[in-house]
């Protein structure tokens, strides 16, 4: 891998981690703990589970105990190790950080009306 492929890619991965980060400090304490353990190489074998069961509790979301936040948690969790969800929750990350700012605690982007 050359430099400059090697120094994009690890741009790129920088710009996920900073995103996922962001939205991570919106979550509850208790379930960033949970997202962070998840997130770690050692936890592979928990995470393709979880991420299943985050999809399917989302979809599930009428019943009281689901709710329809667990579907994209239950996405980003299997992108980990998915590469196609990867690309496609690369564009959903920076599609948040340029409309929805504020979803990740951001500051509202200024309003061009």
């Amino acid at each position: 891998m050359n430099q400059h492929v090697h120094g994009q890619f690890l741009r790129e991965f920088e710009a996920r981690e900073r995103r996922i980060e962001l939205l991570l400090q919106r979550l509850p304490g208790r379930i960033r703990g949970y997202v962070r353990w998840l997130r770690r190489p050692e936890s592979r074998w928990a995470r393709l589970p979880a991420g299943v069961f985050l999809i399917l509790g989302g979809c599930l979301a009428v019943l009281p105990v689901f709710g329809l936040w667990m579907l994209p948690l239950g996405i980003f969790i299997l992108a980990e190790d998915v590469p196609a969800l990867r690309r496609l929750t690369d564009r959903a990350l920076v599609w948040v950080e340029e409309r929805r700012p504020h979803w990740m605690g951001l500051p509202r982007a200024p309003s061009s009306r």
